[in-house]
This record gives C-alpha cells, structure tokens and sequence, in this order.
C-alpha cells in the first residue's frame, strides 16, 4: 500500500497557491502547536474546511507514536520545525501570529507563557488573534494542573459511569466522547465564534479556554434534564437510551456477528416486530414489567440467523435497527459509499470531511504533513523569511 506524506513545498501545497477547492475557512490562517490529540484533530476540522493550518513541529517529534505519515489528524495542513526553548524559537512562533487569525495550543496551563507565546505576548503582536487553549481539566480548578487523559475527564463528568450493562464496569468508548466530542469539537466552536466576533466592528481577539470536562458535561445537558423530570435513572442500563430498554440496544446474531436496534417510536417498534418474527408473541412495548420477557425473545430470534441475513431482512424498512460494522467494514457499506463518507489518499482509507457544504464544499487535499516539510512554502506565502535556516 503506498502511503505519501504531505508533498513538501510545492505549487500544491495546502494554503498555497494552486490548491484545490476552497472550503468555507478559505483564507483564514491557523497556527497550531504541536501535541497530541484533541488539539491536532481540532486543526485537522479547520484544515478540512479550507483554513491554512501552519503546524509548528518540535523537532525530535513528541507526537503520535507511529509513522508521522500515517498520521491523518495531520492531513490538509502544512509543517515547520521551530525549537520553542531555542533564543530564537518563541519569536518565529510571533512572526506567524502576527499574520494568523488563530493560534491553537494544548499545553498545561502556564506552559505556553513560559515558552514566551502566551496569550499576552500573542496578542501584543495581533491583537484580533483569536487563542485557542484545548486541555482535559481547563485553565483553572483544582485539578488544572494536573495530568490525565479522556478516561480520567469523562470519569468525573458522569458520562463515563452512564456507559455499559448494569452490574459491570463502565464501558470505555475509546476516546471518542472526551478527546474529540467534549474536547476538539467544543474548541472548533468555540474558536469560530471568538473568530466571528474578532471579525465584527470593534471586535478583538480572545482567548478560548476549551476544557474535555466542560464539553463533556455539556454533551450530557438532555440527560440532566431528563433525571430532574424524573425520567431517567441515575445507573447504567436501566434507561431508554442506555440499552436498558430491548428495544434499544444491540443483539448477537447466529455467526457471532451484531445488529443494533433503535425502534424506539411505536410505529417503528410494530415494523421492527414484524419483521423480526415475534409481532404476535412480544408483548407492548411499554409493558416495563414484561421487557426482560421481550428481551429475550428479541435476542432468541437474532441468534437464529446470520448478521448479514438479518441485513438483508431489515434493509430498507423503517424498522431502525442496522448491523454493528467494524472500522474495516464501514468504508464498504453501501449507504456510507454512495455519499462518499470515506475517502481514500495515498492508499490511506479514513473519514472524509464532515459536515458538507452545498457551495464552499470541503476537500482533503493533501495527506499528513510530515515535520518540517514545508518550511520553504510557508516562508514565502506568510511572509516569514526567518523560518528559513540561515545561510553559513
């Protein structure tokens, strides 16, 4: 499988001259200080969206530990190495500021001031830069200064104690819910709207303080709802949406493989029941004193045929119920392939860009940037000659 990092500096180059599309972001520029995570997905989104994403890598790495060309969170973007605890470091870090829109870090707090490319030193040189800051715990609170990761984050927001069958462990869900959901998402929309304002008369920049635990506690805004309505109960797997309702969850099919279910309206229910086989023996489906009775008809009746026969029963209706793909199998199903929702670059299958725009629509453009490859470009089209090594 042939795999090509992002081209180094050439007519093509993201950001640069002769590339490809626009997107909705064209023409905003972004700095991004290397890390790992929330913060480099975070710029992948802008970058996705049109935006020139300038990625100042350390040298010696400190990212991903895998080849930085099969880093996708990095596509679109463009690389200089810029040794920030260097006496020249933190200045060429300025000189990009001072011609950026946004800057986005993922440092502990007080680490990007000590470096000398805080937020008071960035907007001494640019004063409409809007800095986006992404950390698990934020820039205060007990807890600020202290290590931890999407597990320790979601753990304490109660997000992670909703996930997973009743009497188990929680479920850990990747780092889909922290890292990204609570963490890169809420900083794209945080920088955005700070952009927004930065843009407006008399608008100026901002710092955006994006922290996993508040976007997580956010994410979870319905369910506090619906536990202060007295409709939701605060364990795992005894709620409607938590798989503690059988007809909302997933089920084991013949071949070891799953389907999941999500007839959760009546009329949908009745389709689903039909379907299944059991129409006449399930009983109502808001007889709570029967849903063990109904889940295990329900699971009885999967185990009798194959995932992808119970597929092809299922196909079409408006039953709500689909089969539980693995990462592997996703690109190939035919609805995500008709729309296109992966894409294939350098022989590297992933996620296309998301959501889609009817007249700016966005392009991957270009595959990781791999450190330090496009020094060259960006000191010509951002007008920072300083990037480039000095000659002996």
């Amino acid at each position: 499988m042939a795999v090509t990092g992002n081209v180094p500096d050439g007519p093509g180059t993201p950001g640069g001259p002769g590339r490809p599309g626009g997107g909705p972001l064209a023409g905003v520029r972004v700095v991004e200080l290397a890390g790992i995570g929330p913060g480099p997905f975070a710029a992948m989104l802008l970058a996705d969206l049109g935006a020139d994403v300038v990625r100042v890598d350390r040298p010696g790495g400190g990212a991903l530990a895998i080849d930085p060309a099969y880093d996708v969170t990095n596509r679109g973007k463009r690389s200089v190495l810029v040794d920030l605890k260097s006496a020249e470091g933190p200045a060429r870090v300025l000189d990009l500021v001072e011609r950026a829109d946004v800057l986005i870090e993922g440092f502990r707090p007080g680490v990007a001031e000590r470096l000398g490319v805080g937020p008071a030193a960035c907007h001494a040189r640019n004063p409409k830069l809007v800095y986006g800051r992404m950390t698990g715990w934020g820039q205060d609170g007990p807890l600020a200064h202290t290590a931890g990761h999407d597990i320790a984050y979601i753990a304490v927001t109660g997000a992670l104690g909703m996930i997973g069958n009743p009497g188990e462990p929680p479920a850990v869900p990747a780092n889909l819910v922290g890292d990204y959901a609570g963490g890169s998402l809420y900083l794209v929309i945080g920088v955005l709207a700070a952009l927004q304002h930065a843009r407006t008369p008399g608008g100026a920049g901002q710092v955006v303080d994006a922290a996993i635990v508040d976007g997580t506690a956010h994410l979870t805004a319905m369910i506090h709802g619906m536990m202060a309505a007295g409709g939701w109960q605060d364990r795992r797997g005894a709620n409607l949406l938590d798989g503690g309702c059988p007809f909302y969850g997933t089920y084991e099919t013949s071949d070891g493989g799953y389907m999941a279910v999500g007839a959760l309206e009546q009329q949908f229910y009745d389709t689903f029941t039909e379907l299944l086989g059991i129409k006449e023996q399930a009983p109502a489906r808001k007889d709570l004193a029967r849903w063990g009775e109904l889940r295990e008809a329900v699971a009885a009746r999967f185990k009798s045929r194959t995932r992808q026969e119970w597929t092809e029963v299922f196909e079409g209706s408006d039953a709500c119920v689909a089969p539980v793909l693995s990462l592997g199998e996703a690109p190939l199903h035919p609805h995500l392939a008709a729309r296109a929702t992966f894409t294939d670059l350098g022989g590297i299958t992933q996620p296309a860009p998301a959501p889609r725009f009817s007249a700016t629509p966005a392009a991957v453009t270009s595959g990781p940037a791999l450190p330090g490859a496009h020094t060259a470009s960006v000191a010509r089209d951002w007008d920072v000659p300083a990037l480039l090594p000095k000659e002996v």
